[in-house]
Formats: structure tokens, sequence, C-alpha cells
């Protein structure tokens, strides 16, 4: 008797995402590999957003108030009736061959249970400058750690549904990093793969300032949940030693009287600075030239000093607030 292969769904939440969501639909319908249904989870969006979605063949799902990607997350695991769920985030687009890819990797690992992608150089939509540092940087760190990981990033990512029922849900407590807390919670208990054979064209930040708000308010996180990790440290976006020697530059400017009015202090810490990832200022390099790379590093400093005081903020609230941090409600059940 034959073997039935494995149904998917794909889980797309979202909240106010009218400029993507229908790129990342007709994307969804470009897939090679057949999936049994699609779910659109309506995070109580205030624009168009469900408008776009009932042009497309999906299931859409509509929350009563706006709770976060975990809920909404949460509310599409319990919607669907595949094998497989497929999720991707309503601002990236998929490439055809990516859920066959993720597939084969699980058919080619059995003991692995979740697969997840990268970012494509190229944007959903071309932005401008901020939004290409933003791609250059999450394409290169994601493919630095390209292989068998312990953090799963669900902007683009399959994962076995049996790993729902054994670790629970999403934390619907998180409002980010809840993708990174529920790999942890899949430990040793379940192979996780980020690949670069799964890639998706994202839509991401193209305003400064948005940007810097949004990486001091998601760093904030960082710290409760490295604390709440039971193993290893999983993936880093960014390395210690840029994050140390960027606060530094700022941190050094008072020692210029010390120096006859001139910041050395503060320019030795922006070279070392530079230089603190030679992968990454080789592939900025290589990939964007010189002009670019001048720009990304002057954004790259900002970013992270933003967060820098991020997860120093949400350090300090997690020593004064015994509710800021992870719940690890893990006993959620997925009941179909």
């Amino acid at each position: 008797m034959p073997v039935m292969p494995p149904t998917v769904s794909v889980i797309v939440p979202t909240h106010n995402s009218a400029k993507t969501l229908g790129a990342c639909l007709a994307a969804v319908h470009r897939l090679r590999h057949p999936v049994t249904e699609v779910i659109v989870v309506d995070d109580a969006s205030t624009d168009d957003t469900r408008a776009v979605a009932r042009r497309f063949p999906c299931r859409l799902l509509v929350t009563d108030r706006n709770a976060g990607p975990a809920a909404a997350r949460n509310r599409g695991i319990r919607a669907a009736t595949g094998d497989l769920l497929f999720f991707l985030d309503s601002d990236c687009a998929p490439e055809p061959d990516a859920l066959g890819n993720a597939l084969a990797v699980l058919r080619e690992q059995p003991d692995v249970a979740c697969v997840h992608g990268i970012y494509a150089l190229e944007p959903l939509f071309d932005d401008g400058p901020v939004e290409a540092y933003r791609l250059t940087h999450g394409h290169h760190w994601r493919l630095r750690h390209v292989g068998r990981v312990r953090t799963t990033l669900f902007a683009i990512c399959l994962i076995r549904r049996e790993v729902f029922d054994t670790v629970g849900l999403f934390d619907e407590k998180l409002r980010a990093s809840e993708d990174v807390e529920i790999g942890d919670r899949m430990g040793d208990r379940y192979g996780i793969v980020l690949t670069d054979t799964v890639v998706c064209r994202h839509d991401d930040d193209s305003r400064l300032g948005s940007l810097l708000a949004k990486q001091f308010r998601r760093s904030q996180m960082l710290i409760p949940v490295a604390l709440a990790e039971r193993g290893p440290a999983g993936i880093r976006a960014n390395s210690a030693a840029g994050l140390l020697t960027a606060a530094a530059v700022p941190a050094t400017l008072p020692t210029a009287p010390l120096t006859g009015g001139w910041p050395v202090l503060s320019l030795l810490f922006l070279v070392l600075f530079t230089v603190a990832e030679p992968a990454l200022l080789r592939f900025v390099l290589r990939r964007r030239g010189l002009p670019f790379t001048l720009f990304f590093f002057a954004v790259h400093l900002l970013v992270q000093l933003a967060v820098v005081g991020g997860a120093v903020v949400g350090g300090i609230r997690h020593l004064t607030d015994r509710d800021f941090g992870p719940s690890r409600a893990t006993a959620a059940k997925t009941s179909r």
C-alpha cells in the first residue's frame, strides 16, 4: 500500500500588511509543491489587509484584538489540518522551490523536525538604502549559521505539527523573540536546520527612525530570553565584539579633553567596530561596494547602540519586574 505524502498547511500571521500580503500570497500560490490549505490569521489589522486576503483562495481568521505574532501563530496552528506547518511572515514571498527544498531536508534527515530559511539579498519591494542595509546584514548572519542550529526563526519555516503537541504553543506573553524561545524548548529533542536552499524575498524596515525604535524595543527581551535558555546559546545576529565596540564609541567621548579635544579613543573604537566582524566587512564590500559599505557601517553603529540600549533596559526590567520575560507556558494544547 503506497505511503501518502504528508499534508502541508501554510500559516501566514499578519497585522497591517496590506502593502505586502498580496505579494506573499501570490508567491504561495506559485510554490511548485502543492499545499493542503492556506490560513491567513489577521491580528486585528486597521488597514486593508483583510480585503487583500479575500482576493486569494485562503481561509481568513480574524482576532478580536491585536495580541501579537505568537497569538496569531497559535490561532493558525489550532485551525490547521496539515501534518506539516509552513509558516510565512506576511512581508515575505517564498521562492517557488522553497517548500520543496524544505521538504527534501525533512526526507533526507529524518531526525529533523524544523527547517527554516534565509532572506534573499534582493528586497520584495525596493524601498531604499536603509532596507538594503537590513537585508544585507540579515542575509549575511543567516548564511553564517547555515546548518544544524538550536534556534527557530519563523519568517519562513517548515515544522512538523507534532512538535507543538510535545513542547506546547508559542508563548503569547512575548511580542518579540517568541520564535527563539520555542526553539529553546525544542532543545535536543528535535533537530533544527537553517538552510540557504529555502529563500524568501522580504520587505524590511526602510526608515531609520522606525528601525532603531524596533531594535530598541525587541532587544529588551534579549537578556530575559537568554537567561531562560536551557541549552547552549542559539543563533546570534550580532557579535559580542561588535556590540561592545559600538557601545565604547559614545562611552569614550568624554575622554576627548584629555587628548587635546580630539575623540581619539572614540575614533579608535570606531575602527575596531568596523573590523570587529571581518567576514561581514568583506561580504558587504564584495556584494555592495565601498560607498555602500561606509553607509552600512554608519547605520550598523546606530543599530548596535539601539540593541545595547534595549538590552540594558530589558535587563533592568527583568530584575525589577517578575512578570517581564518568558512565561514558559508549555502546557498549551494544539487540539484540532
